[in-house]
Parts: C-alpha cells; sequence; structure tokens
C-alpha cells in the first residue's frame, strides 16, 4: 500500500461520473485539502477538469482498505476496460512486452468495454527481419511478412496459458488481436509528450479505424491484409 492519508488532507475514491464509491472499490483517486495545487499554469480547461469544488480529481487509480491503507493501482484515464466492466491499469503489460521482447519496440493496449483486448505494435523491423531470416525467409515476401506477424504473435503467447510470462498478468487483458503500425510513436508526430511519455488519446485517435478493424472477425487474425501492408 502507499499506507495512511496524510493529516489535513481529504481522500475519497470515485467512479467514472464523480460518485463517491465505498470501501474496497476501485476508482479514481480524488484529494482535498490546502497542500493540492491551485490549478495547470495558463491551462484553464485542464483546471476545470482536474479541479471540480475544491477536489483535485487526479487521474490515479486505487481503493481504500478497511485499515484506512490507499493503494495506487495505476492511472485511472488509461484503463482497459472490460464488456463487464472490470478495469485494469495496462501500463504494466505495455512495459513488459516492450521489456521483455526486443522485437516490440513500442505498444499500446486498448479495451472499451469489449471482449476483448487489442494492441497496436510498432515493432523492431531490423530484429524482425533477422528472426524471419533465420528460419530462412525473406521478410519483403508475403510468405516472409506472415512469418513476421507470427513472430509477434508468439512475443504475446508467452504471457498466455503455459507461456513463460503466464503468471505475470490476468489472461483476459493480454491483447487478442494487434494491428501493426508503420510508424512509432515520437515528439514530431505527437504521439509522445515533452516527457517522452506516450499520449493515449491521441494515438487512439489517429488509429481509430485500425482499432475498430481488430474487433472484426478479418481483423482479429494476426496475418491480415493490413497487417501485411504495415510491414
Amino acid at each position: 500500500s502507499s499506507g495512511f492519508i496524510v493529516k489535513n488532507l481529504e481522500l475519497k475514491i470515485c467512479d467514472s461520473d464523480g460518485k463517491e464509491l465505498p470501501i474496497g472499490e476501485k476508482g479514481e483517486i480524488v484529494v482535498k485539502g490546502e497542500n493540492i495545487m491551485k490549478g495547470y499554469w495558463k491551462n484553464d480547461s485542464a483546471t476545470k477538469e482536474a479541479l471540480r469544488d475544491g477536489w483535485l480529481f487526479t487521474g490515479d487509480m486505487g481503493y481504500m482498505d478497511s485499515d484506512n491503507f490507499l493503494y495506487v493501482l495505476g492511472r485511472f484515464k488509461s484503463l482497459l476496460i472490460g464488456n463487464d466492466g472490470e478495469k485494469y491499469s495496462p501500463e504494466g503489460i505495455e512495459e513488459a512486452l516492450v521489456e521483455q521482447s526486443a522485437i516490440i519496440e513500442q505498444v499500446i493496449l486498448y479495451n472499451n468495454q469489449s471482449n476483448y483486448t487489442t494492441a497496436l505494435i510498432f515493432p523492431n523491423k531490423a530484429v524482425l527481419s533477422e528472426e524471419v531470416r533465420s528460419v530462412g525467409k525473406d521478410i519483403n515476401t508475403e510468405e516472409g511478412k506472415k512469418v513476421a506477424l507470427q513472430i509477434i504473435s508468439r512475443e504475446i503467447d508467452y504471457y498466455l496459458l503455459d507461456g513463460k510470462y503466464s503468471h505475470m498478468f490476468p489472461h483476459r487483458w493480454i491483447p487478442a488481436s494487434v494491428g501493426i503500425l508503420e510508424e512509432g510513436f515520437t515528439e514530431e508526430n505527437k504521439l509522445l509528450n515533452s516527457t517522452m511519455k506516450m499520449v493515449r488519446g491521441k494515438v487512439e485517435e489517429r488509429y481509430k479505424d485500425l482499432i475498430e478493424y481488430l474487433y472484426t472477425p478479418e481483423g482479429k487474425i494476426i496475418t491480415n491484409e493490413r497487417n501485411i501492408s504495415a510491414l
């Protein structure tokens, strides 16, 4: 846990509508006190969104237990949301996919009340090409591209069933469909901010059509035409 709440600070856990949740339920951490910020510098719209009636909506997800310990689980606004309303923070899975795989250079997970999670992946094409070459194929051919996509799929399968990382995360949040990106996230294309963090809203907006495609029967197959074309 993150411990007890400091003195002179009020805290509550709220749902996406700003309604306070009972002890033990996960939601957005909302705080009030003399030591919270006054607002964002020259950004009235962001201030109005974060500060409401003196309460600061932190954007962090957590819960309070019956002993008044606070548990912080990740970012509230970047959550995966299942079709049953269950929420899960994607950052841990995304970081693991990049750290454990030389092939996956960048990745973002997405699920907005659907029955499975999708991933947009920008692969390390040099490493991927070498992997394809090691099995006697050329990534510049259609056959080689299909092999490359199966290799990417294998990297994700490590987190499922009997895979070597299957213990790390709940399997329902491991992506069941993958979209390959031709371009990575950079400051220049405004998909990374100045601290080199992914700007999720902009990524999701730019690739809205691809995300929708990944929820179709054709899109769920990793060797679909769009992925082949992206390689």
